[in-house]
């Protein structure tokens, strides 16, 4: 990379657990969960599987052959491919360059809970609360401060940027070794912890038992037009779950070696970053369910999307656990602090490795002048609901605007994020040519099963399922038709 040459993993299992840490990360732990309780849980549940193993499938795999057929992070890997066609990576580098800054803002929150959750555990002082007023107040004064926001922030981005610049074997290999079995054991012990509590088996049941209400209007009749919401739903989870078109698994696999089956680590990492997402749900879904039933609040709306699931809610249901609430509480934010710093660990490489790509300078510079970038832009997010909330944005939302945060999120993963899979499934479906990606995936001798499907999916049905999504989240976001997600 840069004058020292390519970086590489250590072997296939280094590569793999690197992929899945980028994927396991906020997506999974909160939206996974509230998208589940919305579309009929089990239902949802086996639509996202069916899509993990086709579409995810052949979304990834084509990702990562790109990355290791050229070497090349995704700002120069399609340029060299094929004449013409750099746009798709320049658009591919804007994205993580986008979701980086405000997704360290949101880690350098969950710092904050982390530290308080800690405080709580130790002294026995509550300062959440159990009603709504508290938990609220707590979460709306923290990220409306005028410095605290920024600061937390900003510890987060240093903590990123000091695992990124020592490397691909010695940074981001050794901190998700560490990290991941810590994650993956602490989400098991409180998933076992919340299934052992009276009550709680009512809500397992409404997570796991596929249920209709979904797909069915009020008079109980199937919709197809419910199902497409169900379908897209899912879809758009496990786009955004699975870190594609972020440019990270093209610059992940341009660290691979030759001799690692593409075909084995896509699916590898499929099952792991599916399993934390179902794991996500028996930790969360479970003990909601039983606080909405305990005060009387609709389940679905207490299982309200984004940072108010876990910055709102949960803390809410960490009190009525009494003692235990404060120890569950910090475990949990722990967790969670593992699962953004890994998924922003890649998406930070991603921008760094673009720019030892292009500017032909070696990791430590690169790392420098890209979290300088990325702590400018943070800022305005960091800043946007306390000294900067006045400042709105009317581009997408033209008739009550957009927070800065909100307005990156929704550029990046409705918009960006999208444009880049269809080009890509364009370029590679009929301009490279599929047999390109499935040779590089056969480069070490063993045969891909998966050619057909892969064919099919990356030329016919992933584009237009593409560009479904990326219509359904306009109109969501514009108002069109009464569409929603």
């Amino acid at each position: 990379m840069g004058k020292g040459g390519r970086a590489s993993w250590s072997g296939s299992l280094a590569f793999v657990i690197a992929a899945a840490a980028s994927a396991i990360g906020l997506g999974n732990l909160w939206r996974f969960p509230y998208l589940a309780a919305q579309y009929g849980g089990g239902m949802f549940i086996a639509i996202y599987l069916v899509l993990v193993a086709t579409l995810g499938f052949a979304l990834m795999t084509t990702e990562i052959a790109i990355g290791r057929k050229t070497s090349q992070s995704q700002l120069t890997a399609y340029s060299r491919l094929k004449s013409g066609w750099g746009f798709i990576g320049i658009i591919g580098t804007i994205i993580p360059i986008l979701i980086v800054p405000y997704y360290c803002v949101i880690g350098g929150w969950v710092l904050y809970y982390l530290k308080a959750y800690t405080h709580m555990a130790f002294t026995g002082v509550n300062i959440m609360g159990e009603a709504a007023a508290d938990s609220g107040q707590v979460f709306s004064s923290f990220i409306s401060a005028p410095f605290a926001p920024f600061g937390y922030g900003m510890v987060f981005i240093l903590g990123c940027a000091a695992v990124i610049v020592m490397g691909v074997k010695n940074g981001i290999e050794k901190s998700n070794m560490v990290m991941m079995p810590i994650l993956f054991i602490m989400a098991i012990a409180i998933s076992l912890y919340v299934l052992f509590l009276p009550g709680s088996a009512e809500g397992v049941r409404y997570y796991l038992v596929p249920n209709l209400d979904c797909v069915s209007t009020p008079d109980g009749k199937f919709s197809i037009v419910l199902l497409c919401k169900t379908i897209l739903g899912a879809m758009g989870q496990m786009f955004y779950s699975l870190s594609l078109a972020m440019g990270i698994m093209v610059t992940y696999g341009s660290y691979t070696s030759k001799s690692d089956s593409i075909e084995k680590c896509v699916r590898r990492i499929e099952i792991f970053d599916t399993l934390i997402a179902l794991i996500a749900g028996l930790m969360i879904i479970p003990v909601v369910y039983m606080f909405a039933v305990k005060t009387g609040t609709d389940v679905k709306q207490a299982m309200c999307a984004g940072p108010g699931l876990m910055f709102i809610t949960l803390p809410k249901v960490f009190a009525t656990l009494g003692t235990a609430g404060a120890w569950v509480g910090m475990g949990f934010f722990l967790l969670v602090v593992f699962a953004a710093a890994t998924s922003a660990i890649s998406l930070m490489e991603a921008c760094v490795a673009s720019v030892c790509d292009i500017m032909a300078i070696d990791r430590k510079p690169a790392t420098f002048f890209t979290t300088a970038i990325i702590m400018f832009l943070a800022t305005f997010s960091a800043l946007g609901y306390g000294a900067w909330k006045h400042v709105k944005l009317y581009i997408f939302d033209t008739v009550n605007g957009q927070q800065f945060l909100d307005f990156f999120d929704f550029l990046s993963n409705s918009v960006l994020m999208p444009v880049v899979a269809v080009a890509t499934c364009v370029f590679v479906g009929w301009v490279l040519g599929p047999k390109a990606i499935i040779d590089e995936c056969e480069s070490n001798g063993v045969t891909m099963k998966s050619k057909g499907i892969y064919s099919l999916m990356v030329k016919y049905i992933a584009p237009a399922l593409m560009v479904m999504l990326l219509v359904s989240e306009i109109c969501r976001a514009l108002g069109i038709g009464g569409w929603s997600i």
